[in-house]
């Protein structure tokens, strides 16, 4: 697989979040209160149009009992 740039990854990692999120059966309302954050942001985390801190990354990873690494594995 070619390397893939900064924006690919973005989306890619806010595609799995979503992927696990969606396995939880929590809408991105729940998951937003779990983490503390507005569902805006976790809709804009998830669409890859904001960055997150790896703080917010750390605490969805536990929210969602996922670890952190499987968010990077882009398929």
């Amino acid at each position: 697989m070619a390397m893939l740039n900064k924006n690919a990854k973005k989306k890619l990692l806010g595609t799995n979040i979503a992927k696990y999120r969606k396995q939880k059966n929590l809408s991105q309302n729940q998951l937003a209160e779990l983490v503390d954050v507005s569902r805006e942001h976790i809709a804009k985390v998830e669409t890859a149009r904001r960055n997150m801190s790896m703080d917010l990354l750390f605490n969805i990873s536990s929210a969602l009992d996922i670890p952190e690494y499987k968010f990077f594995i882009f398929e």
